[in-house]
């Protein structure tokens, strides 16, 4: 089908706009490995699909159209050479976010579920791959591995400092509620010497976040909690940290977490929420929680309101940070 393009020059046409050729052959060309094969020299199709194990004219149809996207080069025909462009792709995140095999596959799948999404408000990941999202994770162990990669690139930020309104000078105790394998709770361990920290996340998760950090100078500054953050969480901490938690759940989950950090927090203890929360209450960007398991992207206010039916109350708000304290 040909989508005819639109008249005006800086507003993509229809046919633009919803063309899934571009995706897809990026997310194949990720998935075989197609970048690291001709990332220093350039080579023939054949010897490239020799190499990532696959058809040579299908391969080179896929790579002759991401060299029209500036992703690789065709010196000659039928050899293709990595386009300055395309370095992305040889990076370790490129397999991580958009390879096939994995959470990617997943991630890119789970799309074909928006008309249920749309018409119900509801997540429908299940009609795709046969089970709820973490069902899914619980029943396979490499997948959660994968996913638990993937939220400490995506959403633990390397930097600790984490700047609070009070400094972090009475700060002794930090629980990272939800914490993955520790990539953001090391972070703030060795930006602030002085504080121990607790991880909470299911067991499976909290184990390889203590196989990892027994690795570690940080060893006895850590503890590894395997439980749901549903349940009542290890108490009398300074500060509750949460980090790319919230959004993945609607407002009656993220209510409970909330509560359950209010409950644990020592008199005058902080919970924080690290995300983008802009001031306002305008609806929200679509983003992948929702379809996976209908979480919810929320502005200030709409945190506001959610820490309001928790206990708590914003006592200060950043870009991407804010604190919270029991009312």
């Amino acid at each position: 089908m040909r989508l005819m393009s639109g008249s005006s020059p800086t507003v993509p046409s229809l046919g633009q706009l919803a063309d899934l050729k571009t995706p897809w052959c990026v997310r194949v060309a990720v998935t075989l490995g197609v970048a690291e094969v001709v990332q220093h020299r350039p080579r023939a199709i054949a010897d490239i699909a020799d190499s990532v194990g696959c058809d040579p004219e299908a391969l080179h149809r896929v790579l002759r159209h991401l060299a029209r996207k500036g992703l690789f080069e065709e010196p000659e025909h039928g050899v293709f050479v990595l386009a300055d462009g395309g370095r992305e792709l040889i990076e370790p995140q490129a397999r991580l976010f958009l390879g096939l095999d994995g959470i990617g596959g997943r991630f890119a799948q789970v799309w074909s579920t928006m008309p249920s999404y749309v018409r119900t408000g509801q997540p429908a990941y299940h009609e795709v791959f046969g089970r709820a999202f973490w069902d899914d994770l619980g029943a396979n162990p490499d997948l959660a591995a994968n996913f638990d990669e993937f939220m400490d690139v995506a959403h633990r930020p390397r930097d600790g400092s984490l700047p609070l309104a009070d400094g972090w000078d009475d700060v002794r105790s930090v629980v990272d509620v939800g914490g993955g394998t520790g990539a953001l709770l090391e972070a703030v361990l060795r930006a602030h010497p002085h504080v121990r920290g607790t991880l909470v996340d299911l067991p499976a998760t909290a184990a390889r976040a203590r196989e990892r950090l027994a690795g570690t100078d940080l060893a006895d500054r850590v503890e590894s909690v395997g439980q749901r953050f549903f349940d009542a969480l290890p108490a009398g901490a300074d500060l509750y940290l949460l980090s790319g938690v919230l959004n993945d759940w609607p407002n009656p989950e993220a209510v409970a977490i909330l509560t359950r950090c209010a409950e644990a927090a020592r008199p005058g203890g902080t919970v924080v929420v690290l995300g983008n929360y802009s001031e306002g209450d305008t609806p929200r960007a679509l983003v992948i929680e929702m379809l996976l398991v209908g979480g919810k992207d929320r502005s200030l206010a709409e945190l506001e309101a959610i820490a309001t039916r928790a206990g708590l109350v914003v006592t200060a708000a950043g870009a991407t940070l804010v604190e919270l304290r029991p009312a």
